[in-house]
């Protein structure tokens, strides 16, 4: 206590020493004001929480708002405790009402703080009243209407799933929520991260959007045809429309052969022809069946200078896919190796398919057609260590080819014997393997 007196006759004395200047900050009984500051930031101190209620209060109705920042953050520590505390329903509801009036307060007076105030308002609503999609969608939008592409992730995020829960409600429109999801996405994609956690928590928060939002089935094929069509052809040439329309039926179901996307596609190419448009008119003419052009644009997306590695990692995949399944051998190889290269995490699926091609390849000896079998065998194998999802497909794979391993009688006919190292060549690819008999 002796401690709280000296520190309450300090601060009166500074308070005596700039009368005049401090008149204006501390308001009309700036004294008592300076008073019940000092009383309960020292109980704060102290973790004295208690104490310090009752202070803070007196502090906060006598003091104005630019006498101190850390009255509204302070108040708002005391007001989350005495929620905590706190068991009867309104008057919790009554305390969730200060702490938002408290942001507004500060804001008011700390306008330089308006960004992360106006964030930090929308996380205490979805903390307080996430369950309240009509809520959280009167009060989020209008703080992403301001913030843009400054607004935190969580608060995207939350506002999108309050649009869907209306529309499930009737209460939005598909077009509102499709709406919806463009601001929020396009607020993200504006977004400029401070530091690689930010950056990591948009990445996170986009992933996080195109999941709930494909989830959602609003953007159902017909819907998007019926939404976008007439926008379509009203304003052919606008390029924020057309990516729009493409990303969006990109990620619908059955969506990728209709004449809206094939328009829309077309357009976009020609306005803007990135590797983006080059990846959709690669998935245009694949679901046509145009297979040469289908390759040709998912190379051109590949090789495009705008797609990073991660980028280009997923497409050499879709290529060693799209290749294999269309009996493109040497291309399908050569875009399996270059995805795991890239990104390790393609491994399982890139030597699964690696697999395939030597268990299908053409060769000449006798020898070097078991060895096929013998390296599919390797690859699946190694599908089989890296990736836990493909371990069934790999395992049954596995056993596919050992059928076809020679007897050991055979092999020795051959001078081969059970874990003798062998290289093969076939259908223009070498390996070495391990000779192995049934």
């Amino acid at each position: 206590m002796k401690k709280l007196v000296l520190i309450l006759f300090a601060a009166l004395a500074v308070f005596s020493s700039h009368k005049v200047s401090a008149q204006g900050k501390y308001g009309a009984d700036s004294a008592e004001c300076i008073k019940y500051l000092s009383y309960y930031q020292e109980y704060f101190k102290q973790k004295n929480y208690d104490s310090a209620l009752p202070n803070w209060r007196k502090a906060y109705a006598l003091c104005p708002g630019k006498a101190s920042q850390n009255m509204f953050i302070h108040g708002t520590t005391l007001m989350n405790r005495l929620y905590n505390q706190t068991k009867d329903a309104a008057a919790r509801e009554a305390i969730v009402d200060t702490i938002l009036t408290l942001q507004d307060q500060r804001m008011a007076a700390w306008p330089k703080k308006k960004v992360d105030i106006m964030n930090n308002k929308g996380q205490y609503i979805i903390n307080f009243r996430g369950s309240n999609p009509a809520y959280l969608y009167e009060n989020l939008n209008p703080i992403v209407d301001e913030l843009g592409s400054r607004t935190n992730g969580p608060l995207l995020v939350n506002l999108l799933q309050a649009s869907i829960a209306l529309y499930r409600e009737n209460q939005l429109s598909a077009d509102d929520v499709i709406a919806m999801y463009d601001k929020v996405t396009a607020a993200l994609e504006g977004a400029t991260a401070k530091n690689d956690a930010e950056a990591e928590d948009n990445q996170k928060a986009k992933a996080t959007i195109e999941s709930i939002f494909a989830d959602s089935k609003v953007a159902s094929c017909e819907n998007l045809i019926a939404i976008f069509g007439p926008r379509f052809e009203a304003d052919p040439n606008n390029l924020t429309l057309v990516s729009n329309i493409v990303k969006l039926m990109n990620g619908a179901d059955d969506c990728a052969n209709n004449e809206l996307y094939l328009k829309a596609v077309t357009a976009m190419y020609k306005l803007d022809p990135s590797y983006r448009s080059a990846y959709a008119l690669y998935r245009l003419n694949s679901a046509r069946g145009n297979i040469a052009d289908a390759a040709s644009y998912l190379q051109q997306a590949i090789d495009s200078e705008e797609s990073d590695a991660a980028t280009d990692a997923q497409y050499y995949y879709e290529m060693a896919a799209f290749c294999y399944k269309n009996n493109m051998k040497a291309k399908a190889g050569d875009a399996a190796r270059k995805s795991l290269e890239l990104d390790s995490s393609y491994a399982g699926k890139a030597y699964l398919i690696l697999g395939n091609l030597w268990a299908a390849a053409t060769c000449g000896s006798t020898e070097d057609k078991w060895a096929r079998y013998w390296v599919a065998a390797d690859y699946y194998q190694k599908a089989r260590n890296a990736d836990p999802s493909v371990a069934d497909e790999a395992s049954a794979s596995i056993a596919s080819v050992s059928r076809y391993f020679p007897e050991a009688s055979e092999a020795f006919m051959y001078d081969l014997t059970k874990g003798q190292s062998y290289t093969v060549s076939c259908s223009g690819m070498t390996a070495t393997t391990t000779v192995r008999v049934q």
